[in-house]
């Protein structure tokens, strides 16, 4: 095996698949990177089990500046093997491997050798063979993530809600999580409806990885769904995951369908009294933050102590308040995470009782994106 490259296409490549690769692997060969190179492109692939992304460079993208002299195949150890191709001099660099399995990397006057293993041995990623896919643009997908992934689970004694639940039934798209403190759920409208109907839940530490792949430029995201992995194409890019298994819990009875006192504020303008709140809570054990409604004087008040530091209080300028008096604790850091999911827009916030969950949701579109977050009991 024989080729000449440009380091920085190469290197690009190289940090897609890197995201797959884990030092903390039982299966040694995993630690690597694979490396195929035929005629015509290499393909690089990393896995860790849980997440496989393969991608390609092909001969014929100009700014790869790819020869191929040999084709061949091997698997390198990913963490040395990147830290010495971001090190090397020049622009351009060759790998060659002759008997055995060590490369040689070249590049200017620098010239390394390190072991590899041999590429038959690496596992074989999932086939996916599905004719029914899910194709949406680059930023709406990475915004449903990003906007549902904050609610997944940190906890492992309850594995399936440290996944995203999504549902497929005719042209309705359903991202939703919980972590049975707060919610999180967003509803798309498909332009092409499915043939069949899907239930999958998708860990939410690849759906992060994933949504750091999509970048600001990126084009359609297209999704393929079989009994127990998802396939996610970006353009040369393959990103497979395992699904979670078991049966999620049914989140729309979570959802409150009336209210009792509701209030309309812009996003950002919540968001930095919380944070302006929560510098105080922070400091105290229970980390809590309180708001008083009053809907006959149009008021809201935000509190934050600590025994220890000191105390905020700060009038909200809300642009609607109706309902009844309410007083009622959470935890900052959940409203802050579902205040940042909104942006610069106008949300509307609905509440039942004390001990009730309270909603939040956009002015406008409130039917496709609504964010739960449940109380906290001070009394």
């Amino acid at each position: 095996m024989k080729f000449t490259v440009n380091r920085q296409s190469f290197i690009k490549k190289l940090n897609d698949v890197s995201r797959a690769i884990s030092t903390k692997t039982t299966i040694p060969i995993l630690t690597g990177l694979k490396l195929e190179v035929t005629d015509s492109e290499i393909t690089f692939t990393g896995s860790d089990t849980d997440i496989s992304i393969e991608t390609t460079l092909r001969v014929d993208d100009e700014s790869a500046e790819l020869t191929v002299e040999e084709p061949g195949n091997i698997v390198l150890p990913a963490r040395f093997f990147s830290e010495i191709v971001k090190r090397l001099p020049e622009a351009n660099m060759t790998i060659a491997v002759k008997e055995g399995f060590q490369a040689n990397i070249t590049s200017g006057a620098a010239a390394f050798t390190i072991n590899g293993l041999d590429a038959n041995s690496y596992p074989h990623l999932p086939e996916i063979e599905s004719d029914d896919e899910v194709t949406l643009a680059g930023d709406v997908f990475r915004d449903i993530i990003n906007t549902t992934v904050i609610a997944v689970s940190n906890q492992e004694s309850r594995p399936i809600l440290t996944g995203v639940h999504f549902t497929l039934a005719g042209d309705q798209f359903t991202a939703v999580a919980t972590d049975s403190h707060r919610l999180s759920q967003r509803k798309i409208t498909l332009p092409t409806p499915a043939t069949e109907t899907h239930d999958v839940i998708i860990p939410g530490k690849s759906l992060v990885e994933l949504a750091r792949m999509i970048g600001e430029d990126s084009n359609d995201v297209k999704m393929r769904l079989a009994e127990n992995q998802v396939l996610f194409l970006l353009g040369d890019t393959s990103f497979y995951s395992r699904l979670l298994e078991g049966n999620y819990p049914d989140t729309s009875r979570l959802i409150p369908s009336e209210s009792d006192t509701t209030m309309e504020i812009s996003a950002p303008t919540l968001l930095s009294a919380i944070e302006r709140a929560s510098l105080l809570s922070h400091e105290s054990r229970n980390n809590v933050v309180k708001i008083t409604l009053k809907g006959e004087e149009k008021s809201a008040t935000i509190f934050g102590n600590s025994p220890d530091v000191g105390a905020v209080e700060e009038n909200l300028s809300a642009i609607s308040l109706d309902g009844q008096d309410l007083e009622i604790s959470f935890n900052p850091d959940y409203l802050k995470d579902a205040l940042r999911s909104f942006g610069q827009s106008q949300i509307k916030l609905s509440f039942t009782s004390a001990l009730r969950p309270f909603t939040l949701v956009p002015s406008e579109d409130a039917e496709n994106f609504i964010q739960l977050i449940t109380p906290v009991r001070t009394f």
